[in-house]
């Protein structure tokens, strides 16, 4: 009888083991203050659902995601990646195809957040960004960032291709509407290098999301371009850091289910609770990033609504990241920008 006990009281303490397992997850984000605001509104309430969030930061690398994928030793459960490399990764066989069923309604969510592979987490943008403590005559066009005569000084970008050539077509002339028809071309990515050659030797890179509002605290760059999110971050710190929106680049962060994890159920428990417009108006309201959940709008006041690149303010003329583009033609010109920087 005794060792009939024993027994149970093992089987029962496997058991609850495996579930405990079940339900604690890795989630895979890019860090900073966007890894705070998810902190606050996800993965510290979810523990009251019974979900156990270990949270990691990486850079992007999609080469980690497919050396798990390919050996079938698959760490990570719920990774956030960026537009280009939903797609990509989804044709790959990298990522699990989605059911919506148990996420949340397609109808209640922006219809760029619905993929097949990754659920839109967030709407953020890039903009040029200035500090208010140390630049009196404030830009009013993209042209003005490149024009070191009307306002001199250092200029902050990021390193690589992506956003620096639409910033460049729309700073010589080109309209939001026209941009990625006129970079599709060759005259129009020559257009587009030549215009950041004439700047090149008053730029400063940034290779980190947190370097941007760095360099503006500073004074090491007069103006650059920055995530909306790092501003606002910032500026809950005390800073007095000033976007300028028209031109900005919007685009949407994704969470995508590494093919193979054997926490599949965990995280779409974990996925229901973040999508719920109650939890992404938290994170609004902890980061300047807009919600994917329409619903969740609504419950934002005035204060936190203008700040985000979803607002009607800050997205009438901004540009869409337009991600098929780069995905057709991003290799190319990142490979062309990358001896460009060289030289």
């Amino acid at each position: 009888m005794k060792k009939s006990l024993i027994a149970a009281a093992s089987v029962a303490a496997c058991f609850a083991m495996n579930v405990q397992a079940q339900d604690a997850i890795t989630v895979v984000n890019f860090g900073g203050a966007n890894a705070n605001a998810q902190k606050a509104a996800y993965y510290e309430p979810v523990a009251k659902e019974g979900i156990k969030v270990t949270a990691v930061e990486y850079n992007g690398e999609q080469a980690k995601i497919k050396a798990m994928v390919e050996t079938k030793n698959v760490t990570w459960d719920l990774v956030e990646v960026e537009s280009p490399d939903v797609a990509r990764g989804c044709d790959e066989g990298l990522f699990e195809k989605l059911d919506y069923s148990k996420i949340a309604p397609k109808a209640d969510l922006l219809p760029s957040a619905v993929t097949e592979c990754g659920v839109g987490l967030f709407v953020w943008s890039t903009v040029m960004a200035y500090n208010g403590d140390k630049l009196k005559k404030a830009p009013t066009s993209w042209a003005d960032f490149f024009d070191t005569t009307k306002i001199p000084g250092k200029r902050g970008m990021r390193k690589g291709a992506r956003y620096n050539l639409e910033f460049a077509l729309l700073a010589d002339g080109v309209k939001p509407a026209d941009i990625y028809k006129v970079l599709a071309t060759k005259d129009g990515a020559e257009r587009a290098f030549k215009k950041l050659t004439a700047l090149k030797p008053n730029i400063q890179w940034w290779e980190a999301g947190a370097q941007a509002p760095q360099f503006l605290v500073a004074g090491d760059v007069v103006l650059s371009t920055v995530y909306n999110g790092r501003i606002d971050a910032a500026n809950r710190e005390g800073r007095n850091l000033q976007i300028y929106w028209p031109g900005g680049i919007y685009d949407l962060d994704y969470w995508v289910i590494p093919k193979g994890t054997a926490k599949k159920d965990a995280v779409y428990k974990f996925l229901n609770f973040a999508m719920k417009p109650e939890n992404q108006a938290v994170y609004a309201q902890n980061i300047a990033y807009g919600p994917t959940n329409k619903k969740a709008l609504t419950k934002l006041n005035a204060k936190v609504l203008a700040d985000l690149p979803t607002s009607d303010k800050n997205a009438k003329e901004a540009l869409q990241f337009n991600t098929t583009f780069w995905a057709d033609q991003g290799e190319a010109l990142e490979k062309r920008f990358a001896a460009w920087a060289t030289q």
